[in-house]
C-alpha cells in the first residue's frame, strides 16, 4: 500500500509558540517508522504553518507572489529538520523538489520518486510545485496522484472536519463522511477548492486525522473508523 502524508508545519510547533518542537518530531519521526515497517509506502509532504504567521504579518507590504514563494522556501527548513530526525531514527529518506538545489536534494522526477518508494525509502516532497497561489494542498493531492497513492492523509491539529468553525458557531456539525461535491457546494474549510477538485477528478480517497493522536494515522490507513474520510461518494 501506498500512501501520502501531508504533515501540518503548524503541528509540528506542538506546545512551542514558535518554529519546531524537537521532541514531537522526534516522536513523530518513531511513529512514522512503526507505520512504515508495516510494509507501507510513505511519501510526505510538508506544510509551513510554524512560519506563516510572520507572512501574514507582512501581508500589507509584500507580493502574493514573493509571499507565496517565501511559503515554500519555508518548507525546505521544516524538511530537513523532518529527514534529520527519520534518519536518526534509521528510515532511509529521499528529499525530492521542484526547486533544483542539488547540494540539498534531488530534482522530483514521478519515476525516480517512486522507484525510491518501491526500494522502501521515504520521500519528501519540498518546496511543493515551485509555483505561486498553489497551496501545500494542492501540491499534496498533486503528489498523491501522480505517486498513484492508493490514499492521501492530511495530519493536522484536529480530529475532525466541521462544516464551520466550532470556535466561532456553536452549531457547527462534525462529519465522518462527505463527497467531494458536499464540500464544494458546501464551502467547508478543509482545504482549497482546487485540491478538493483535483481529488475529485482523480478518484482520489482524503483523510483527515489529528497527528498528536496515537495511531491515528496508522487507523485511518487501515480503513478504521477514524478522523474524516473524504471521496467521491458520501457512504463507502
Amino acid at each position: 500500500m501506498r500512501v501520502l502524508l501531508k504533515i501540518s508545519g503548524e503541528a509540528l510547533q506542538w506546545n512551542r509558540e514558535h518554529w519546531i518542537d524537537p521532541s514531537f518530531l522526534e516522536e513523530l519521526a518513531l511513529n512514522i517508522k512503526e507505520i512504515h515497517e508495516r510494509n507501507i509506502e510513505i511519501a510526505i509532504v510538508l506544510g509551513w504553518g510554524n512560519i506563516f504567521r510572520w507572512v501574514a504579518g507582512a501581508a500589507n507590504w509584500i507580493d502574493r507572489t514573493a509571499a507565496d514563494y517565501m511559503g515554500m522556501l519555508a518548507t525546505i527548513m521544516n524538511w530537513v529538520a523532518m529527514q534529520d530526525a527519520l534518519e536518526k531514527a534509521w528510515i532511509e529518506t529521499r528529499l525530492v523538489s521542484a526547486l533544483d538545489i542539488p547540494e540539498i536534494w534531488e530534482k522530483y522526477i514521478k519515476r525516480r520518486s517512486e522507484r525510491h518508494l518501491e526500494k522502501w525509502r521515504i520521500v519528501i516532497s519540498v518546496a511543493w510545485t515551485w509555483n505561486p497561489y498553489f497551496t501545500t494542498d494542492s501540491a499534496w493531492v498533486l503528489r498523491g496522484l501522480e505517486l498513484s497513492c492508493d490514499m492521501v492523509i492530511k495530519a493536522t491539529k484536529v480530529d475532525w472536519v466541521f462544516d464551520k468553525d466550532p470556535m466561532k458557531f456553536k452549531d457547527a456539525k462534525l462529519i465522518k463522511r462527505a463527497s467531494f461535491m458536499d464540500v464544494i457546494s458546501k464551502d467547508i474549510k478543509v482545504m482549497d477548492h482546487t485540491a478538493i477538485t483535483l481529488a475529485k477528478e482523480g478518484n482520489l480517497t482524503l483523510k483527515v486525522v489529528n497527528l498528536y493522536k496515537k495511531w491515528a494515522i496508522l487507523r485511518a490507513i487501515l480503513w478504521e473508523e477514524e478522523g474524516t474520510t473524504i471521496s467521491i461518494k458520501k457512504d463507502i
